[in-house]
């Protein structure tokens, strides 16, 4: 069973992301961070590998994927209040990002989100479980 998850994600201007994310709160691992990759800390075990195009394509065969135009992967973070999701989306848009999609609130779970520098789309959200409707 894995122990570790790391989403890794292509990007234009490595300096520009670490800038846009580092204003949405999140740090750095200093040892996986060069000039074409730096590891971004989710949780203890979450972890983003921002690389530059050609480190990413180190990795696969395929094209890379413009994140402007196409969507194959949502990342989703949960927050611990429905402020907390509104904030860093706000920050995410102050910082450059763009919103694309209006709060969603379904009782149990309010969600919202934006699009960060490259296009990548990313769900903030606030789930209280105890509210999830009973089957």
């Amino acid at each position: 069973m894995a122990k570790q998850i790391f989403v890794n994600l292509p990007v234009q201007d490595l300096n520009k992301s670490i800038e846009f994310f580092t204003k949405l709160g999140f740090s750095f691992n200093p040892q996986f961070t060069d000039e074409t990759a730096t590891c971004m800390i989710i949780a203890d075990n979450i972890f983003v590998m921002l690389l530059t195009h050609a480190k990413f394509k180190e990795f696969t065969k395929k094209e890379i994927a413009d994140a402007t135009k196409t969507t194959e992967v949502i990342i989703a973070l949960d927050a611990e209040s429905k402020d907390a999701v509104n904030k860093m989306v706000n920050t995410a848009t102050q910082a450059g990002g763009t919103a694309y999609a209006e709060p969603q609130d379904h009782g149990w779970m309010y969600q919202c989100s934006f699009a960060d520098l490259d296009g990548h789309q990313w769900e903030v959200l606030y789930m209280d479980i105890t509210q999830f409707p009973k089957q």
